[in-house]
């Protein structure tokens, strides 16, 4: 662990110093003084293409910030992760999601606790995780097959025609995500038959009323995702939702049809008891661990309702992406790093051209919902002002993420972008191929992908001021050949990688989530009051707006 705050480095001083060489210095200006600069700064690994010469920085500038990663110990920490080592110490949990798609014949066991007298008081020690991943790997394959082939019937005998998710945060953004992206490959040719997926995740009604639209109760299926079945937004949504099962089967059938729950829900879970008296038969019970947090799970049992989607092969190509991305990190130098050379270039931003935002613009309409995937994972991991030995930070940690998908955006925020008097540092996703082809859509598309780029990092100049564009916007471009499975693993292992690079930097603990508590425990208290005349102890504000409410009820 790292006594010495990042920021009192002595790297990080002479990173200040170089930042102030260069703030006369446009992205025009690099490429004039070297031809080479393109060449220099791009680089291919696990299918993908990274260019990061359209940034505000040099060879020499990745180079102090790889002997940064040095001083605080990128590697080492990047190795005890691996290793399955307890790095999440305020949790005192191992960081395993790579496990998750690793092969079946790798070994990595959960580092051992041990107390003051030599004992381990952990029961989950020197076990080979990868035997449990992959036999709830077989689970989940087997049930989805059933599902696909119409052989899993509901509760009248009729095959499943659409599966609802219930779940949040990492439960319902990581399949969501990954379900809209992958689309295509969920119906023919990729696949025989289509199963309508839907995701719920909001408390707000609205959100599972207008999901239930449509669909039949006889051919629906719940998988409700939750690791200690306790959450509360999901078992509300899920009560709802078999609420509408038993009303609507009793409206078909004439009565409730026995083991009707059992034969409509199933549940990614580790709380047997409570998935049981929920009504749900614990053989359909798909387990996950603890060393895997809910951001980082969908290659867990919490993306069954993708693996339902686009079937177990194509579920299986998804964690193979993510394993080669894991591969590269762990084993390539980092000037030749992908996940690494990310994570830095962030932290150049954020740290010292006081960039407050990073923009994630996909030219891909399937990604629509990947910007909000990264703003789980990066602000949820990253957005902390204390470190991991309790210090207040005195730095600024992770930028604001947002983004929307090309050619949308353009027609929105790309004005702020290109004009704004606020640095954005933006990565442009594009594909070779498309995934679905029209005309001469794609070409269209990728040709204002490539135009953006440019026109952010040169500009053009004008005599009238207002149609002058000054460049020197930074940009970086990750281009692969197509958007499938294994791209988009490889995708969502990259930014968790980069997500753990600036974490280290910072000396901060990227995996436990605190400030997602205290508001829902407030919620936890107010909601009775709302119903009730009973009187309120909050602040003059919370209390004149709850009076408000109830007075309108």
């Amino acid at each position: 662990m790292n006594i010495t705050p990042v920021d009192q480095t002595e790297t990080w001083q002479d990173l200040l110093d170089h930042a102030s060489t260069l703030s006369d210095v446009t992205i025009a200006d690099h490429f004039a003084g070297d031809a080479d600069r393109a060449n220099q700064l791009t680089h291919e690994a696990a299918g993908l293409y990274v260019d990061f010469s359209k940034n505000r920085l040099t060879t020499e500038t990745l180079d102090m910030l790889i002997a940064l990663a040095g001083e605080v110990g990128l590697v080492g920490h990047r190795d005890a992760m691996f290793e399955g080592r307890r790095i999440n110490q305020t949790e005192n949990r191992a960081v395993l999601h790579t496990a998750l798609r690793r092969p079946r014949n790798d070994v990595v066991a959960v580092e051992a606790v041990i107390d003051d007298e030599g004992a381990t008081t952990t029961s989950d020690a020197d076990e080979n995780v990868i035997d449990d991943v992959h036999q709830v790997l077989n689970q989940m394959g087997d049930f989805a097959d059933q599902v696909r082939r119409g052989t899993w019937v509901g509760a009248t005998g009729k095959s499943i025609e659409a599966v609802v998710n219930i779940g949040i945060g990492g439960s319902d953004l990581g399949p969501m995500m990954a379900h809209r992206a992958l689309r295509p490959f969920s119906r023919p040719p990729h696949s025989d038959r289509e199963i309508d997926v839907r995701f719920v995740s909001n408390i707000d009604p609205a959100d599972v009323f207008e999901t239930l639209q449509g669909l039949d109760p006889e051919t629906t299926l719940f998988t409700v995702v939750s690791k200690t079945f306790g959450t509360i937004e999901t078992l509300t949504n899920a009560r709802s939702a078999r609420q509408w099962l038993l009303d609507g089967l009793t409206e078909a059938t004439g009565e409730v049809p026995d083991g009707a729950v059992a034969r409509h829900f199933v549940a990614v879970s580790t709380n047997a008891e409570r998935v049981a008296e929920f009504g749900i038969d614990t053989a359909n019970m798909f387990r996950f661990w603890d060393w895997v947090g809910g951001r980082y799970s969908v290659g867990s049992a919490v993306g069954l309702s993708l693996m339902i989607a686009i079937g177990p092969d194509g579920f299986r190509d998804f964690l193979g992406g993510m394993h080669e991305m894991d591969e590269h990190f762990r084993h390539a130098p980092l000037a030749e790093n992908l996940p690494a050379l990310m994570g830095l270039v962030s932290v150049w931003y954020s740290n010292f051209l006081e960039a407050e935002t990073q923009a994630i613009l996909p030219y891909s309409d399937h990604l629509s919902r990947f910007p909000a995937y990264l703003q789980q994972l990066e602000m949820e991991s990253n957005g902390k002002g204390v470190d991991r030995l309790g210090r207040t930070v005195k730095f600024d940690t992770c930028p604001v993420v947002w983004g929307e998908p090309g050619t949308n955006g353009q027609h929105a925020f790309y004005q702020l972008i290109h004009q704004g008097t606020r640095t954005v540092p933006a990565d442009f996703i594009g594909f070779v191929h498309p995934s679905d082809a029209v005309g001469n859509h794609h070409d269209l598309l990728m040709a204002n992908f490539f135009a953006q780029t440019e026109a952010l990092a040169f500009g053009r100049d004008h005599a009238d001021p207002q149609r002058r564009f000054s460049g020197n916007r930074p940009t970086t471009t990750i281009m692969a050949d197509r958007l499938d499975p294994r791209t988009l693993g490889r995708l969502i292992a990259l930014y968790e990688h980069k997500t753990f690079t600036m974490g280290v930097i910072w000396g901060i603990n990227s995996f436990d989530q605190f400030g997602v508590e205290l508001g829902k425990e407030m919620a936890t208290a107010i909601e009775p009051e709302l119903t009730s005349d009973s009187p309120l102890a909050h602040d003059p504000s919370t209390n004149r707006a709850i009076a408000h409410y109830r007075s309108r009820r």
